[in-house]
């Protein structure tokens, strides 16, 4: 094993480097001040990222995309938590059908959830509704949150919650106060998760959007095929910060270690 550290380190911080360096050049290129993609640059500036905050039909995206990414994922948290709670507690018929109903959308490829829809919303009537698009993103991003409560909930020690209801605690009274705080890593994580996976979405997004209701995704997929300039690796930029930043306030306050081991 001591002999294979070198070679192991050498191997695993190229496969780090391969993965990094798409996003470490486009955020460079995103300060470039001029007008095409292009590298090395002759100086920085933030040209392009005052453009974008200068461009309407990004800035609407953007707050579309926050406030989808927010219902999505909330609505999502309150379809997985008792769904996880049903299936990691009692036995029940249908039981292994109901999981792999949640989690079948992880297996089903986005486009193939997009035209399926597309082909729904427009026999509903429904096409360019936002609250379908909310509902889509949620049928999306619930896995995500299901796997994390299962994880959470299959390393919890019930012993408080039993002590809890020995003691007069209702059922509720039990899981507000016991349960709930005990496998809220879980939760936050399932629910930044969920978030990311909705603001990122763009394949299944392209099908059911509308002009009123276009995402950041389809809204960069739309300039791009117009105009190549740094303005989209500005943006691209700014939706890694937003990302980051989360995932960085999801580790100050409940440790990304206690959650990622609590999911294996």
């Amino acid at each position: 094993m001591q002999k294979n550290g070198p070679v192991a380190l050498i191997f695993h911080t190229l496969v780090l480097a391969f993965v990094l360096a798409p996003l470490v050049i486009i955020c460079l290129v995103a300060f470039t001040p001029e007008n095409t993609l292009s590298l090395p640059t002759t100086g920085l500036s933030l040209r392009w990222f005052k453009a974008v905050f200068a461009h309407p039909d990004f800035v609407t995206s953007f707050w579309n995309s926050i406030w989808l990414a927010t219902l999505s994922a909330t609505l999502a948290i309150a379809l997985a938590v008792p769904a996880g709670l049903a299936i990691s507690r009692y036995t029940f018929p249908g039981r292994d059908f109901m999981n792999a109903l949640f989690l079948s959308p992880l297996i089903i490829p986005h486009l193939v959830l997009g035209v399926a829809f597309l082909r729904l919303f427009a026999l509903l009537g429904a096409t360019g509704s936002f609250a379908w698009l909310v509902a889509t993103h949620i049928i999306v991003v619930t896995p995500y949150v299901l796997r994390l409560v299962l994880a959470a909930l299959s390393g919890l020690d019930r012993s408080a919650e039993q002590a809890a209801r020995t003691l007069g605690a209702g059922e509720w009274t039990a899981f507000r106060r016991i349960t709930a705080p005990m496998i809220l890593p879980g939760i936050t994580g399932g629910w930044l998760l969920a978030f990311i996976n909705s603001f990122d979405e763009l394949t299944m997004s392209i099908f059911v959007t509308s002009p009123a209701t276009v995402t950041l995704p389809v809204r960069m997929y739309m300039y791009a095929t117009e105009s190549i300039d740094p303005m989209m690796a500005a943006v691209s930029t700014l939706m890694i910060a937003i990302t980051a930043i989360a995932m960085l306030v999801l580790d100050r306050a409940f440790g990304l270690d206690r959650i990622l081991v609590g999911q294996r």
